[in-house]
C-alpha cells in the first residue's frame, strides 16, 4: 500500500508541476551559408532594327522599324553604381562604302537610360545604384542624308551591349 501511495504521489507531482522527474534537455546550432554573389544579367529585344530606305528631303531622321527592350538584371551591393554600355564594331559598311555611325543615335525610356549616339568607344546607356531590375527602352533613329552612296544591299554593323554590376 505505501508503494502505492508513493507512485499516486510521484504521478501527482509530475501533474502538478508538468515536469517529469527524469527529464533532460540539450541544444543544437545549425549554420546557414547562402552563396550571393554579384551577377548581371542583360537582355535585349529585338536584336536586330532595320532602318527603311526614305527621301532625305522628306524623312531626314529615318526611324528604326522597331522599339528596343532592355531588361538590365543586377545583384551588387546596396551603393554600387551599376552600368549599361553600348559600343559599335565600327561604322556602318557596304562593302568599301560606309556610313559613320554617329549617324545612328536613340532615345532612353525608362528610370536611369539616356539618350545617346553609338560610336566605336562605349557609350552610356544607363546606370543605377545598388542591385535590382531595371526595364528600359531604346528608339533608334538613322540621320538620312543624300551624301550616302546608294547600294542594291544593306549598310550593317553591329553593337555590343555590356552591363556591369561590381
Amino acid at each position: 500500500m505505501f508503494k502505492k501511495a508513493v507512485a499516486i504521489a510521484l504521478l501527482a507531482g509530475v501533474a502538478v508541476t508538468g515536469t517529469a522527474v527524469y527529464a533532460a534537455t540539450d541544444t543544437a546550432t545549425l549554420t546557414i551559408n547562402a552563396q550571393v554573389r554579384s551577377r548581371a544579367k542583360l537582355t535585349i529585344s529585338p536584336t536586330t532594327i532595320n532602318f527603311a530606305d526614305a527621301d532625305p528631303d522628306v524623312t531626314p531622321s529615318v526611324p528604326a522599324d522597331a522599339q528596343v527592350a532592355v531588361s538590365a538584371k543586377a545583384r551588387t551591393g546596396s551603393a554600387s553604381t551599376v552600368t549599361l554600355t553600348a559600343i559599335a564594331n565600327g561604322d556602318l559598311d557596304n562593302g568599301t562604302d560606309t556610313i559613320a555611325i554617329s549617324n545612328v543615335s536613340w532615345t532612353g525610356g525608362g528610370a536611369g537610360f539616356v539618350n545617346g549616339t553609338l560610336s566605336t568607344l562605349p557609350q552610356n546607356v544607363g546606370s543605377w545604384t545598388g542591385p535590382g531590375n531595371r526595364a528600359g527602352t531604346q528608339d533608334f533613329v538613322f540621320a538620312n542624308s543624300w551624301a550616302y552612296v546608294g547600294s542594291a544591299t544593306d549598310y550593317t554593323q553591329t553593337v555590343d551591349y555590356t552591363l556591369t554590376a561590381p
